[in-house]
């Protein structure tokens, strides 16, 4: 075996072997993949977020290391998950004053735009017949995952599940908002962010403030909604709506 490859071999098993390996793999995976982002220019296809998790699964299950060793390491930057929420509080901040004057037609928006996330991502699961569990674990898919799952659980549904729907919920927000805003001619781009922080979160939200700070601005305004509106009202309207869904057998 070559001195090179030997060396990288006796550093592989060293970090698989340590909570180092979750850290640096998503660490150097993450910035190779904003690398690429960069260099095409910010193309919505080439979301880093979707690349680095796309990688990362790909690596996890060609070595075959387990979820748990990985997350032991990567747990350190899931610990930054919430600082770098509250910073998106800054460029709210400092259009304050606007946000004042707008108040009750931006709650209205969040208040039906929360309301069509959820009910549309419930009906659909619904007409596809699936298990109560999984129509709970929708009904959250557009709070950003933490909220997500606590939702869910209070709900009857499946904590894990939530959270990846609520993942991937973001990703498909994050890739398709752009093209989908081009092709409904909506330009303003406090519309475009509010609206993808309604319908995608965090993942949605950081993708409005590369765009523009003004767009980043609301999308945080707008996530910052859907997690407190989600929180009080989907507890009280879901157990409302199941025995309605369930007492109709869907047609297929």
């Amino acid at each position: 075996m070559k001195p090179a490859m030997h060396s990288f071999v006796e550093l592989w098993v060293y970090l698989s072997a340590t909570p180092l390996f979750g850290l640096t793999a998503t660490l150097a995976v993450y910035v190779a993949a904003q690398a690429f982002y960069s260099r095409l220019q910010h193309a919505p296809w080439a979301n880093p977020v979707l690349w680095t998790v796309t990688l990362l699964a790909g690596l996890l299950a060609a070595t075959g290391t387990a979820y748990p060793s990985y997350f032991a390491g990567a747990q350190f930057i899931h610990f930054l998950l919430g600082p770098a929420v509250v910073a998106l509080a800054w460029p709210m901040w400092q259009r304050r004053t606007e946000l004042r004057l707008r108040w009750r037609a931006l709650g209205l928006a969040a208040l039906v735009g929360g309301a069509a996330a959820a009910g549309s991502a419930v009906l659909i699961g619904w007409a596809f017949s699936l298990p109560p569990e999984v129509l709970a674990s929708l009904a959250p898919k557009s709070v950003t995952a933490p909220v997500a799952m606590g939702i869910a659980e209070q709900l009857g549904g499946i904590p894990a599940l939530a959270a990846v729907l609520a993942v991937l919920t973001g990703l498909v927000g994050a890739v398709c908002a752009k093209p989908l805003f081009d092709l409904l001619r909506i330009h303003r781009l406090d519309v475009r962010g509010f609206a993808i922080g309604t319908a995608s979160h965090g993942i949605g939200a950081a993708r409005a403030l590369q765009v523009h700070p003004a767009a980043g601005a609301y999308a945080a305004l707008a996530l910052g909604l859907q997690v407190v509106l989600g929180a009080l009202l989907l507890p009280l309207a879901y157990p409302a709506l199941l025995p309605l869904l369930l007492s109709v057998t869907p047609k297929h």
